[in-house]
């Protein structure tokens, strides 16, 4: 991730929308919750639940795993384990409200919305500026640029040069990519099954 900020000099203009990063599965984010009553008397009673829906219907779960348990003052439960969150960690006391917005969130957007809530740290009526922010899941940030630079049209203005010059021309997309880092025009986040997922921070 990058998050060294300098002042930019004329940053390379990007595109306004989200188009050509590569397609992400679609994460199904679950909890599992158990009674603190039975797991404080060395019984694991719980179950893995869907945290990618409404609130009340999580909590209408966990009701049933205390109303189920052998314990009599079973009314108290924690989370103890999650899945397909990415990069989020959820923890044992949180709100169920949050854990529901978060995992819907993850759920539409994929893996690059934990990435992006892990360096924005936006709070819940802040996530729609997700989809602003978001640029794409690319290989690399040279890539990143390279697909820029298309959609731009710089290539295609270089073709336009006579051939004596075409051959001597060549845009530096490494360099771009660096600049673009160091200068805190972007931020990134690598995604440990391999490439990275990238933001504009200059909105």
């Amino acid at each position: 991730m990058n998050e060294t900020h300098h002042e930019s000099t004329q940053p390379m203009p990007q595109p306004e929308a989200e188009t050509h990063h590569e397609a992400e599965p679609k994460p199904s984010p679950t909890i599992y919750v158990a009674s603190l009553a039975d797991y404080n008397n060395g019984v694991v009673h719980g179950k893995w639940i869907d945290a990618a829906r409404e609130d009340w219907e999580i909590q209408a779960d966990i009701n049933d795993i205390l109303d189920s348990s052998r314990e009599p003052n079973a009314e108290e439960w924690a989370i103890h384990d999650y899945e397909q969150f990415g990069s989020w960690r959820v923890r044992e006391y949180d709100s169920i409200e949050m854990v529901s917005r978060i995992a819907k969130a993850i759920r539409e957007h994929g893996y690059g919305f934990s990435a992006w809530l892990s360096i924005f740290d936006r709070p819940p009526e802040n996530f729609d500026s997700f989809r602003e922010d978001y640029l794409g899941h690319y290989d690399s940030v040279e890539d990143y640029v390279e697909q820029m630079a298309d959609d731009l049209g710089y290539e295609a203005e270089i073709d336009k040069l006579p051939k004596h010059l075409r051959d001597y021309v060549r845009i530096d997309f490494a360099a771009i990519a660096r600049d673009m880092e160091l200068s805190g025009d972007i931020a990134t986040v690598d995604d440990s099954m391999g490439g990275v997922w990238i933001f504009r921070t200059n909105l």
